[in-house]
């Protein structure tokens, strides 16, 4: 059982961004401040990934804990409508595996970013240097 009123639920929902949002800033920030350049949202490679760095041949996702159904506290299922969100959940991890695979064929090296890694911008900072700047 929901415990909001359809256009709640609505509204709330409406409000969820694919772009721009807050750990998506937070990497592109931290990138940016460490001298690398980058391009955004590139639809002609596989997943539109939410930064490239074209010369590296690097690509990289900022997932949501939730919508991809990370282990952590955050990327729990919800407790109601679970015939709902399971399915959808775990379609969204298939198609995010697919779509690395599918970067990798075409030579790009691809790095998922998790929402609650953004909290740590130390750990962050080398994850992604070591990224960006290793094989």
């Amino acid at each position: 059982m929901d415990t909001r009123l359809p256009e709640q639920r609505r509204r709330i929902m409406q409000a969820v961004k694919s772009k721009d949002t807050g750990p998506e800033l937070c990497v592109r920030r931290l990138l940016h401040g460490m001298g690398y350049r980058f391009r955004l949202h590139r639809k002609d490679l596989p997943g539109t990934p939410d930064i490239v760095l074209p010369r590296h041949l690097k690509a990289i996702f900022v997932h949501g804990c939730f919508w991809h159904a990370h282990g952590c506290s955050k990327g729990r299922p919800p407790k109601s409508n679970l015939d709902y969100w399971l399915p959808k959940l775990e379609q969204n991890v298939y198609r995010d595996r697919t779509k690395m695979e599918q970067l990798d064929t075409l030579g790009w090296k691809a790095l998922v970013v998790w929402q609650c890694e953004t909290k740590n911008l130390e750990a962050l900072s080398a994850k992604l240097r070591s990224f960006v700047d290793g094989c």
